[in-house]
């Protein structure tokens, strides 16, 4: 077998694990526009801000350590105790529950019915805010993730591929493991939005706000709800991304990445979360590997916002998007 296509078949394989990672934050944000038709530009700093908090209760950070120091003249940084990953995981589950709620409270619940602009606003200076919060509540040094997932090349793949190709093929546990999460992610979010109670609801809520309350439906509950749900997403984002680079501010622009797999999946459909973000993913590096070398190299940053204005202009509402048609 020729060595150009061995090499092709290796980036197709983490093309697939890279898309992965980018549809795990796409879900976050399908998950809030299905409920309120809200773009959540804030999507990847609730990552950023869920890894963060991870960190710090993991480490034992006292929160806006920095601060007090400032204005006491004290140099307290840790309590002195570490958590174990699981319980730190749970805590952080909660801290994000009760942001979302916080959020709800403060931001949208005085926004209902407002031009869809005004609440991508609000997200806009809500990104701002937490990313700054964030910074000065657990500080702004690159930290490190550790909640134990396993990383490093798979030896078993390794071994499978150089025995049949000749060449073994490195592929991360830890895109694996992401993988396994984002699929099961998938499953109970499309059990929940089209079998649950709750999930009609949701669906009720994003068509007319008015209509659901009529009907009984209690908006402050979805929304609370579903920002929980996209907090939870987060996390889950902000565990993968922040153990695979480090936890930084460039963790919060995962969110741009995310924006063309939006845009070939639909921003409506959670499967189209998943399949936008493994095209994307495959794509920008099997374009990266044929073509990059013909035209500088560089082309992962950009590729996929070509791909997606495509999709704009020939199937604006994405593969799996609903088609809107509104009749005069």
């Amino acid at each position: 077998m020729p060595d150009q296509l061995i090499f092709g078949m290796e980036v197709v394989l983490n093309g697939l694990m890279a898309g992965v990672l980018y549809a795990l934050v796409a879900l976050g944000f399908v998950l809030i526009y299905k409920a309120s038709g809200i773009f959540n530009y804030a999507q990847g700093v609730m990552a950023l801000f869920a890894a963060m908090t991870l960190v710090g209760m993991m480490e034992g950070r006292v929160p806006f350590s920095h601060l007090i120091n400032a204005i006491f003249g004290t140099e307290i940084h840790h309590f002195g105790w570490h958590l174990p990953g699981l319980a730190a995981v749970l805590l952080t589950m909660l801290i994000m529950v009760a942001l979302a709620w916080i959020v709800n409270q403060l931001i949208f619940r005085h926004l209902v019915n407002q031009e869809p602009i005004i609440l991508f606003m609000a997200t806009i200076g809500l990104a701002y805010f937490l990313e700054g919060f964030g910074d000065m509540m657990w500080g702004s040094d690159i930290k490190k993730l550790d909640v134990g997932l396993p990383q490093g090349i798979n030896l078993m793949i390794d071994e499978t591929t150089f025995n049949i190709f000749g060449y073994g093929f490195f592929i991360d546990n830890l895109d694996l493991v992401a993988t396994g999460v984002a699929a099961l992610l998938v499953v109970a979010l499309v059990i929940f939005a089209q079998y649950s109670k709750q999930g009609r609801a949701m669906r009720a809520v994003a068509d007319d706000h008015q209509a659901a309350l009529s009907v009984g439906i209690s908006l402050n509950f979805i929304w609370v709800m579903v920002w929980s749900l996209a907090g939870f997403v987060a996390l889950v984002a902000g565990i993968m991304w922040g153990t695979k680079s480090g936890v930084q501010f460039s963790l919060s622009l995962i969110a741009l990445k995310a924006l063309p797999v939006l845009m070939l999946g639909g921003f409506t459909s959670i499967p189209g979360a998943i399949v936008g973000g493994l095209i994307i993913g495959v794509g920008e590096k099997l374009f990266e590997f044929t073509v990059g070398p013909l035209v500088g190299g560089a082309t992962e940053n950009w590729f996929a916002y070509v791909l997606a204005l495509l999709f704009l202009v020939f199937r604006p509402q994405g593969l799996f998007g609903e088609k809107i048609i509104e009749r005069v």
